[in-house]
């Protein structure tokens, strides 16, 4: 028997309640509705929505009949998501936050993040995800760039008092470092790397880590995810140091010179794969 279709996702419309520039690369968004309810009961750090471009000129209200539009229009009007981590949801006051990574104005989601206004409407797919810190883990690494920065400043937030490690965040400029929140024993070092050029620029900070004695599941937990040529580098280092796969969330989300269409076309060819 074929496979059974896929469940279309279902929409939220929500409206932008505020907007904020936190720094020139990112840009964060409260949306809000009453379909935020029943966001969903998981605890994952690192839930993500995907974002629903649908072209304007078509003159279409939201929720979309997706099947129908991708049926018909030609391929330069076809529906576009985009994907973002969750930065925090509020289900009593119907709040969600997303700190959207901007650069110019090409693309879908980042020139509309920095156009929003209030009132303006968003459409929402999800949540998904699949990664929390563990609590009985006494030491835990985070290691990303700033598309992985709303999983990481949620996560922080979410581990004991008495928690252990360290967090690398790869940024373009000094400007784009933030304030975060963490658990005093936790060092948050933030990583100023003006040649994008240099993928294994993360993985020799995850290298040059004073890692703890007795790797294992039960002892570290590492939490690695950003640019994908860079995130594969880092694979690198955690396999030479013997970190067990089981301790490690690992992914690209994003891949440079490529739109989020084509890097998630190449998640099942050799290019798109971070091997484990």
């Amino acid at each position: 028997m074929p496979p059974s279709p896929r469940k279309p996702r279902p929409q939220r419309v929500l409206t932008v309640q505020s907007t904020e520039r936190l720094g020139p690369h990112l840009v964060r968004l409260v949306l809000t509705g009453e379909s935020l309810a029943d966001f969903g009961a998981q605890e994952s750090t690192d839930a993500y929505v995907k974002l629903l471009f649908v072209d304007p000129a078509l003159g279409l209200e939201p929720p979309f009949d997706l099947a129908e539009l991708r049926e018909s229009l030609p391929g330069d009007q076809q529906p576009v998501t985009r994907t973002y981590t969750v930065r925090a949801i509020d289900r009593d006051a119907l709040r969600l936050t997303l700190d959207v990574v901007t650069h110019g104005d090409t693309g879908y989601a980042g020139p509309w993040a920095q156009q929003a206004t209030v009132g303006d409407v968003a459409v929402v797919m999800g949540p998904g995800g699949g990664y929390a810190p563990r609590a009985d883990v006494g030491w835990h690494l985070f290691a990303g760039d700033l598309s992985a920065l709303p999983a990481i400043a949620a996560s922080l937030e979410a581990l004991p008092a008495e928690t252990k490690g360290v967090v690398l965040i790869e940024v373009e400029l000094e400007e784009d470092v933030l304030e975060l929140t963490a658990p005093v024993g936790v060092e948050v070092r933030w990583l100023v790397n003006p040649d994008i050029a240099d993928v294994e620029f993360l993985a020799r900070a995850v290298d040059a880590v004073a890692w703890p004695q007795g790797l294992s599941e039960e002892t570290v937990q590492v939490f690695a995810h950003g640019e994908r040529e860079s995130i594969k580098c880092v694979r690198v280092v955690l396999k030479r140091r013997e970190v067990p796969r089981a301790a490690i969330s690992i992914s690209g989300y994003w891949a440079r010179g490529r739109t989020e269409d084509a890097f998630q076309a190449e998640k099942k060819t050799p290019i798109g794969t971070i091997e484990d």
